[in-house]
């Protein structure tokens, strides 16, 4: 269905103590796409990321994910949406103490309803999809380089076979090379396996090389919401300063210059 919406935040308000964070914000992402999320300092990036994984309850408003508006789902509503979706945080979270093999078996035994041969099968298939060799599944995370501790993360992530993906800043800490690579991990399995993705950066070759839309945050609001060219029209000061800076344009000139694929 074209423009079908999987996530719809209403009216939101996110308040900590007396300071306001969003205030009758507005937001629809649509099957299939790739949605950005990016904002200045203190404008509620992650915590509007962890309200739609309700980690955290807005003041005000609705959140509804596949038709259910989360804030008000039962305890099995809550338990289907998050076997629906995966969540790559930005430093990875993964269990100290677990291998790698554990900390992606870990929301597979938490089903409790598959078989540890079938756990065991699933988890090399989605080590395989994550770019993570084998020899590597019983290794502990202290032992894994940043770009492996996202590859584990986003393996972990992708378990449960999620049709929605959250990204909290998928490339911070990555080297140049290491970033790159990891972006065009990303784009292949959001091709191969349809999925819809929402992240958080503010990384400008990530947010360029993979957004469907990009959703700005300011004034406590979504002030811009489109493609890319669509949102550098706009006068804000952030959106002038973030996107038509020194940084922003360099970014954008690495995006044009880039062959378009055959």
């Amino acid at each position: 269905m074209p423009n079908e919406v999987i996530i719809r935040v209403e009216h939101l308000r996110t308040q900590f103590g007396r300071t306001v964070i969003h205030n009758h914000l507005n937001l629809d992402i649509y099957r299939g796409e790739v949605l950005s999320i990016v904002g200045g300092s203190g404008t509620g990036k992650t915590v509007l990321l962890r309200q739609m994984l309700r980690l955290e309850k807005p003041k005000q408003g609705n959140i509804t994910i596949f038709g259910v508006d989360i804030n008000h789902a039962n305890s099995e509503q809550v338990a289907y949406f998050r076997s629906r979706s995966g969540m790559l945080f930005q430093h990875g979270a993964l269990y100290s103490a677990l291998s790698v093999f554990d900390n992606v078996a870990q929301p597979m035994r938490e089903l409790g309803v598959l078989s540890e041969q079938l756990i065991k099968d699933a988890v090399y298939l989605k080590l395989d999809m994550a770019g993570i060799a084998p020899e590597h599944a019983q290794k502990m995370p202290s032992s894994l380089s940043g770009g492996m501790v996202k590859r584990v993360a986003l393996a972990r992530a992708l378990a449960l076979e999620p049709d929605i993906l959250f990204l909290d800043e998928p490339t911070a800490g990555l080297d140049p090379d290491s970033s790159e690579t990891f972006v065009r991990l990303i784009k292949s399995l959001h091709r191969e396996l349809g999925l819809t993705v929402v992240m958080v950066t503010h990384d400008l070759d990530t947010l360029f090389a993979l957004s469907s839309r990009i959703a700005v945050l300011a004034d406590k609001q979504v002030i811009a919401l489109g493609t890319t060219a669509e949102v550098i029209e706009h006068q804000h000061p952030f959106i002038q300063e973030f996107f038509l800076g020194a940084r922003g344009l360099r970014a954008l000139s690495a995006v044009i210059a880039q062959p378009t694929p055959s």
